[in-house]
């Protein structure tokens, strides 16, 4: 057990035939135990820092792990919303792909529909110019004829009567 300032204090020395001088031993004990006392002092406040001090690195060695493990949930949150996202917009690409092939054939599709719309409406017209022709060259002939002097002798017969 190591020793305190009042060990060194109540520490007495027998006395012998040519022995040391009590005065100046009981003087130098005293500097003994203020220096003892000083350096017990210090060892106990370099004790209480170095304490303090460790609490203070476990605090900070505490905070450094939850720190190490958040950057760690944070890169693996990163890279889920990354992947997430690349999903997300292959997805989307995909069904942009697919609304533009609709829309691609539906557009032809019409196209095909107007075009043959297109070529009825050529075939009508050409039918219906090729009656009114015949129609307008009977008419034509029917004036080169004589057939309207033979009804206007008919009409006027009708008309005398």
């Amino acid at each position: 057990m190591p020793l305190t300032p009042l060990d060194i204090h109540n520490k007495e020395f027998s006395t012998g035939f040519r022995g040391y001088n009590v005065d100046e031993v009981n003087e130098f004990l005293d500097q003994v135990i203020k220096d003892f006392e000083l350096l017990t002092k210090e060892k106990k406040e370099l004790e209480e820092r170095l304490a303090l001090l460790n609490e203070r690195v476990e605090h900070y060695k505490s905070m450094e792990e939850n720190l190490s493990k958040s950057i760690l949930v944070a890169q693996e949150t990163a890279e889920e919303v990354k992947a997430n996202a690349r999903k997300e917009s292959q997805l989307i690409l995909k069904e942009a792909e697919k609304n533009a092939d609709r829309i691609v054939n539906e557009a032809l599709a019409k196209s095909r529909k107007v075009a043959i719309e297109i070529e009825d409406l050529k075939k009508r017209a050409s039918v219906y110019r090729m009656r009114f022709r015949t129609l307008l060259e009977a008419q034509l002939e029917m004036l080169e004829n004589g057939d309207w002097n033979d009804l206007e002798e008919a009409n006027a017969s009708l008309s005398e009567a």
